[in-house]
């Protein structure tokens, strides 16, 4: 039977993030679990997260879900929101740095407020998202729409053609990634009203094609 998973390691605003998914899977079941046989049974994945990155690994690891992570990333349509898209990068220096999943190559780095003294860390709050490329999950919304941020730490990857958003905070950093069936993203789509649950909406339709 088709159902949503949402990865449950006891980090996350889960609730908000599944009850954000059910009021658009038009009936599907969304699921907050941290059972692997039902997060590799599901016919969506949704990896979420947030807090300290070395934290929600440990967590990951501590429950077995490694390998599950890596099985359903290179199988299903496959959602990472905010510390869930940094955790799929190569390396973290948060906490003088730690390894992630490695499934997009590059690395998670802290902004650099010397440049901009005036900005706060962390990035908090509503910011345009710039869509780089024509994707199914930006369907219906619009260019330069904004969503919700709460994050110290941006992705850089190592390959420009996996960028799918940016935003500016001062620079412009990477706000969400894609490849195959997966997509993450740094802001959090469970917080960003409209324009957020029609992400939601596409990721639930969508088939995992590019």
């Amino acid at each position: 039977m088709q159902h949503i998973a949402v990865i449950d390691y006891g980090m996350g605003n889960l609730r908000s993030v599944s009850k954000a998914l059910e009021t658009v899977s038009n009936g599907v079941p969304v699921e907050v679990t941290s059972d692997p046989e039902r997060i590799l049974s599901a016919s969506h994945v949704v990896f979420p997260g947030q807090g300290a990155i070395r934290s929600c690994l440990a967590e990951v690891q501590r429950l077995g879900l490694t390998d599950v992570i890596r099985q359903v990333a290179a199988e299903k349509p496959f959602l990472g929101i905010c510390i869930g898209m940094q955790l799929l990068m190569t390396h973290s220096d948060e906490n003088g740095g730690v390894d992630g999943l490695n499934l997009f190559a590059g690395h998670v780095h802290h902004f650099d407020m010397n440049a901009a003294p005036h900005l706060k860390v962390p990035h908090m709050g509503w910011n345009q998202v710039h869509q780089t490329i024509s994707h199914p999950l930006w369907k219906n919304i619009e260019l330069d729409s904004r969503f919700y941020f709460v994050h110290s730490y941006y992705v850089k990857p190592n390959d420009d053609k996996v960028i799918a958003a940016t935003t500016e905070y001062p620079a412009k950093f990477t706000s969400a990634l894609y490849k195959d069936n997966i997509f993450a993203v740094q802001f959090h789509p469970e917080k960003s009203h409209h324009a957020g649950l029609q992400l939601l909406k596409n990721f639930v339709n969508w088939d995992g094609q590019p």
